[in-house]
């Protein structure tokens, strides 16, 4: 703020804390390692009762940032990277400090006063462990039995978990194992879609149920 965009004392800027707080401030006195602001209108917005957490097998994908972005854009509560059989690379132990950046400079951009939560959560039993938080679970599997496909609605009514495998996609085994935790097998149709179209369309059909909820209830 101060010296990157070189804020006067005078200026009204907007803040927000990612956890649904937001509020115009002005600011009164500055210095090279401080700033002082009044506060001038603060708002709580309440937090989503429904939304989706996207379940993500660690790959190598280059466009990861990207999909953060997009999950901010898109209303998403939540990015898990977790590590399947098929995984490319060794999983991060602890969120990285650039995953933070990406989703703060995203929601600067397009208002969203809530920030997804990120997690790094290890192999398969401890992402069905982490998924015991979640009211709804889902993978997104690409099985040719597969008859039920992942609606708008779907993703509407309360938490919901969803699974999506690495480039090559999760292993049988996973699959078994996922299906026994009470993990409904979906599909996102008959494309076979790369890992982050997949999060993607998650994403975005999740934001439309979440849309199209609120149009109705009044909240969002």
């Amino acid at each position: 703020m101060l010296q990157v965009l070189r804020t006067m004392p005078g200026t009204e800027v907007r803040l927000f804390d990612g956890e649904g707080r937001t509020g115009h401030f002005v600011l009164v006195e500055s210095a090279k390692r401080k700033a002082v602001l009044r506060p001038g209108s603060v708002r709580r917005h309440p937090a989503r009762r429904s939304g989706v957490t996207l379940a993500l097998a660690w790959s190598k994908a280059s466009r990861r940032g990207w999909l953060l972005e997009k999950s901010v854009e898109l209303y998403g509560n939540g990015v898990a990277f977790w590590r399947s059989e098929r995984s490319q690379g060794a999983l991060p132990k602890t969120v990285k400090d650039s995953w933070k950046e990406k989703i703060v400079q995203s929601a600067k951009q397009c208002g969203n006063p809530w920030l997804p939560h990120l997690y790094t959560i290890g192999g398969i039993q401890d992402l069905i462990t982490f998924a015991a938080g979640f009211e709804q679970r889902f993978l997104l599997w690409e099985s040719p039995q597969l008859g039920t496909l992942l609606q708008p609605d779907m993703l509407s009514h309360g938490r919901s978990l969803a699974v999506i495998g690495p480039e090559g996609g999760i292993t049988e085994q996973e699959a078994e194992h996922l299906q026994e935790a009470d993990f409904l097998p979906v599909s996102l149709g008959k494309s076979v879609l790369r890992w982050e179209t997949a999060a993607l369309h998650c994403l975005s059909l999740a934001f439309h149920g979440l849309m199209t909820a609120s149009q109705t209830n009044g909240d969002v």
